[in-house]
Order: structure tokens, then C-alpha cells, then sequence
């Protein structure tokens, strides 16, 4: 399946990477991601279950080994410049801590992460993994990491990469379990589920969108947040308003402390045909107003409800974040 979005790893070489990455050994289970039933049609799939608890490491334990492959067959270095409000980091960390030619420099939001990931993040000695606490939200913090990877001159003079899911391969890895849910709730191809994600960045629900435009027969995927809404707030309403640092909640679940998701932009180019100038002109009306016209609204949403919501189904649920206080279908 990830060789539908890697042509510039021979095939060999990408199976012997797959495969060296997701063991027992890691994982906990030949399964990796196994599934449990808590009821008829109503299943868990357990995506958390990798060195740090966090979903994120099923998709950071492959990106690590593929810069390692990388860097040794081209003989470079990189700079990994991330963002996190939690579990990216401690999975990011872990999953390059001492790998060859990779140094990594984490922003976080000082004081805002559960302490379980800040220790994580912080206890680790490795001499290539630096820690940096950034006085404001995780959304600031991705501000700067957004900023440096759209200077092109800055990003290549620096040879700087990125483990968030601005890296496509965490989407693209994110996207097999997906596929394994399914075959796993599942006892026929004519059968249909939905997914319920908890989200922040919209990274993993995102990946549950691709599966389904890759066939996978998802009828619906239902968003999760807890107060800090402005997803929710748009599939409910039609409006997409983020909200300033000062608006974004500090709650229990830290890691979906998020009022930017950087993803959404990547699901609303699919919601306009894939049209790079219409996604810049609605991008551009963002920074300079903070929303989008009501009128504008109500077509994005209205698109955006065909391409996430159906009639309901068998229901399929992903733990795959901390507990979320509101969960909406979207529609």
C-alpha cells in the first residue's frame, strides 16, 4: 500500500523497511494494530500501542527508518524542525533518538503538554534530540515551523526536515490502518463502517479520508473534540473561524489543544477539485480576516459535509487520542 505514494525506494528495499518497523517487538502483537469488539458493531481499533502509547507512532517509527535509509544512500544530514503538543514530539524523539545523520529540534508549548509526555520528551540524553519550550500555544509554535518550511532558501541552506504531518509519509503511513480496521471489522467487501477519530490537527482523520478515496467502504467519519471546537464549530455550522492563542483552551487532552489545523487545508483542497489557486484565494482570506465569508462558508461546508458524512452505519471507532469532551457527525 505505501508504494502507491514511494516511487524512489526500490521495492526490496521498502518491504525490508516495513518490516524491520513494525514488529512484536515494538508493537506488543504480530497485529500491530489489533482490533476489539465491545459490542455487536461496535469495535475498537488499538492504534496506540507503540513505544511512546501514542498513535503517532505507528506512522513516526517508519518515517525515522526512512530518514536513516535516506541520509546513509545519498550521504547527507538533516535538521528535523518540529512542533508538538504532546505526543508528536515524545513519538518524533523516540523514534529518531540516535539515528545516523538526523538532529532534531522539538518546539513546545511551555507548561501546556500532560506531564507523562513532557517527561518523555525531556528525559531523553541522546546527544542529537534538543527540546525547546515556546512561550504560547502548540499553534505558535506549528506558526514557526510552518513559516521556515515555506522558505525554500532558508529550508535547503539549513537542510531542514519535518516530522509533522506536514511530512506526507505520516499521512500516508497513517492510511494502512485504516485498511486493517476495516478488514478486521469486517467479514465481506459489501460491508460498510465508520470511523470516529478524536482530533486536533485533522492529521488522522484526514488519512481516514484518503483510505476512503483509495476504496476503503467508509460511510462516515465522525470528528472528535474536546473545547477547543473550531472543527466541530465548522461541520456543525459552516463556519471556519481559528481562534487566536489567547482563545485556545488549556484541557485534559493537551495533544488536541489545536485552533489551526494544518490538515484541514489539505482536505479542503480536495473539497474544491484540487484547485491550487481557489485553496490560496481561501487561505488568503483566512490570514487577512480570520474567517471566511459567510457565503463562502456555506458552499465549503456543504461540500465538505458530502465528503466526510453518509447515512449511518456500522460503527467502527478508532482510539487513537486522549478523551475527547464533544463528538459530532459530521453532516
Amino acid at each position: 500500500m505505501l508504494s502507491r505514494f514511494v516511487d524512489d525506494i526500490p521495492a526490496a528495499d521498502l518491504r525490508r523497511i516495513v518490516a524491520a518497523t513494525y514488529t512484536r517487538e515494538a508493537f506488543g502483537s504480530d497485529a500491530i494494530v489489533p482490533l476489539s469488539t465491545l459490542e455487536p458493531g461496535l469495535h475498537l481499533l488499538h492504534v496506540s500501542n507503540g513505544p511512546t502509547l501514542a498513535f503517532k507512532d505507528i506512522a513516526l517509527q517508519l518515517v525515522g527508518n526512512l530518514f536513516e535509509y535516506a541520509l546513509a544512500r545519498g550521504g547527507r544530514t538533516i535538521n528535523v524542525l518540529g512542533a508538538t503538543s504532546g505526543d508528536t514530539g515524545s513519538s518524533a524523539e523516540y523514534a529518531l533518538s540516535g539515528k545516523r545523520g538526523v538532529t532534531v529540534f522539538m518546539l513546545s508549548p511551555k507548561g501546556r503538554m500532560s506531564p507523562f509526555q513532557t517527561a518523555q520528551m525531556f528525559a531523553l540524553q541522546d546527544a542529537n534530540i534538543h527540546n525547546i519550550a515556546v512561550e504560547g500555544t502548540f499553534d505558535d509554535c506549528q506558526d514557526i515551523v510552518k513559516a521556515v518550511n515555506a522558505d525554500a532558501a532558508f529550508k535547503a541552506r539549513y537542510a531542514i526536515g519535518a516530522v509533522n504531518s506536514i511530512n506526507w509519509a505520516r499521512v500516508a503511513a497513517q492510511v494502512v490502518y485504516y485498511f486493517a480496521g476495516y478488514f478486521a471489522a469486517t467479514k465481506g467487501n459489501a460491508e460498510a463502517v465508520d470511523f470516529a477519530v478524536p482530533s486536533g490537527n485533522f492529521g488522522n482523520i484526514l488519512a481516514g479520508h484518503v483510505a476512503r478515496e483509495m476504496g476503503v467502504p467508509i460511510r462516515r467519519l465522525v470528528l472528535a473534540t474536546n473545547e477547543n471546537d473550531v472543527l466541530d464549530e465548522f461541520f456543525r455550522t459552516g463556519r471556519y473561524r481559528p481562534r487566536a492563542s489567547a482563545e485556545t483552551h488549556a484541557t485534559s487532552s493537551p495533544s488536541m489543544d489545536i485552533s489551526k489545523a494544518s490538515n484541514f487545508e489539505r482536505f479542503v483542497f480536495d473539497v474544491v477539485g484540487r484547485d491550487p489557486a481557489a485553496l490560496r484565494a481561501l487561505w488568503s482570506e483566512l490570514r487577512a480576516h480570520r474567517r471566511l465569508r459567510p457565503r463562502v462558508h456555506a458552499v465549503l461546508a456543504a461540500r465538505a459535509g458530502r465528503r466526510l458524512s453518509s447515512p449511518a452505519a456500522a460503527r467502527t471507532p478508532t482510539a487513537s487520542r486522549p478523551s475527547a469532551t464533544s463528538t459530532r457527525a459530521t453532516a
